[in-house]
């Protein structure tokens, strides 16, 4: 037996391409592009995008943490990776082994790097990461902060062993619809680029590399694009609201396992939150929670057979679920069920599950194979 004949993700790396190269003639000519492969590649397998990305000629990735850095490297991946979340100290030496860019994001983090890597005869890239108004990781240098944080930045440029070759910023709203998002991105940037002129007016250092446009900002603020763009969920087909004509790359796929008659008045599956009304016929298929399926959405969603919509009813369970086939009599044992994908969409899926499409990409679990096509 095939192992995608349970449950896979089939992932489309033509789509992909297609996204890639809509990014690119969207984005000024000459800008660098940075895929974002982190969390396994929102699903989609981080090898697997990365060697596409890197045959298409696209110039950086990132990722969230060392360990997803060294599969890329260890699966023969040369393009440069960029680490945005953190990377304990001691992991210095393997970050300069095998190529890797860190991200620093306060002064304290930058002297650590720099004794470490004092330490083992190495110097390690890095990328400055400044806090504009997420509030999440970077310098502090809104405000009162601005002369602080300027000076702390040329305090970190400066360090023995550190090579720091970017600077970058994150959007908090820059996907937010309203003259209040607006205002607050263009904020954003504004502070993001005085930062970077006090630096290199008052230390004579130049960034090679400044990028600030994450997926909501290469849409609607082409002011951002700078040296490079940074796209993650556009790049696998969400998010761009059908300006760019991207193509969704996964497609979740099950099939119908089990069918059974039911009368009117039968509990199905845990807790009884669904009751037959009819002579029911209830196809089981076997994929759950722990395959990714999020248990809110219990009731709550069909999924598409080729005859049509099938409504999902009870409880889902850790590895399989009931739909309602009664209105479907042509579908049969191992018809092929999709979950999202061409028919069904992911976006309508997430607003039904009270989440976005991120986690629900990011929630298939690596007993699901990915199967590549095209």
């Amino acid at each position: 037996m095939k192992l995608q004949e349970r449950t896979w993700a089939e992932i489309s790396l033509g789509a992909i391409e297609h996204n890639y190269n809509a990014i690119r003639a969207a984005v000024p000519a000459g800008t660098r592009f940075l895929g974002v492969v982190k969390a396994d590649a929102y699903g989609h397998g981080a090898v697997e995008v990365s060697r596409l990305l890197e045959r298409l000629g696209a110039d950086y990735l990132a990722v969230s943490c060392i360990a997803e850095a060294l599969e890329l490297r260890d699966a023969g991946i040369e393009l440069p990776i960029l680490i945005l979340g953190h990377t304990p100290a001691d992991n210095v030496p393997l970050l300069c082994e095998y190529g890797i860019t860190q991200t620093v994001t306060c002064e304290a983090k930058a002297k650590e790097f720099s004794d470490e890597a004092v330490k083992c005869g190495k110097t390690l890239k890095v990328h400055i990461a400044l806090d504009t108004g997420m509030s999440r990781l970077g310098f502090l240098c809104e405000g009162r902060h601005f002369e602080e944080g300027v000076k702390n930045v040329i305090s970190a440029v400066n360090m023995p062993n550190i090579e720091t070759e970017g600077v970058f910023t994150h959007f908090a709203l820059s996907d937010e619809p309203g003259e209040a998002a607006r205002e607050y991105t263009e904020k954003q940037l504004r502070l993001f680029i005085d930062v970077i002129n006090s630096v290199e007016t008052e230390s004579g250092f130049r960034f090679k590399i400044k990028h600030a446009a994450n997926s909501g900002a290469v849409l609607s603020y082409p002011e951002a694009a700078l040296d490079m763009v940074r796209p993650g969920l556009l790049l696998y087909g969400y998010g761009d609201g059908g300006k760019l004509g991207l193509k969704p790359a996964m497609s979740l796929i099950t099939t119908v396992s089990t069918i059974k008659h039911y009368d009117a008045g039968v509990s199905v599956s845990y807790g009884g939150i669904f009751k037959t009304e009819r002579r029911t016929r209830m196809g089981v298929i076997p994929i759950g929670y722990a395959d990714g399926l999020l248990r809110v959405l219990s009731n709550n969603f069909s999924v598409y057979t080729d005859r049509g919509f099938a409504p999902q009813r009870g409880r889902i369970c850790m590895d399989m679920c009931m739909v309602d086939l009664t209105d479907l009599p042509e579908v049969n044992l191992d018809s092929r069920v999709e979950i999202f994908g061409k028919n069904a969409g992911l976006e309508a899926l997430s607003q039904r599950a009270g989440t976005i499409p991120y986690e629900l990409m990011c929630s298939i679990s690596k007993r699901v194979p990915r199967v590549y096509v095209d």
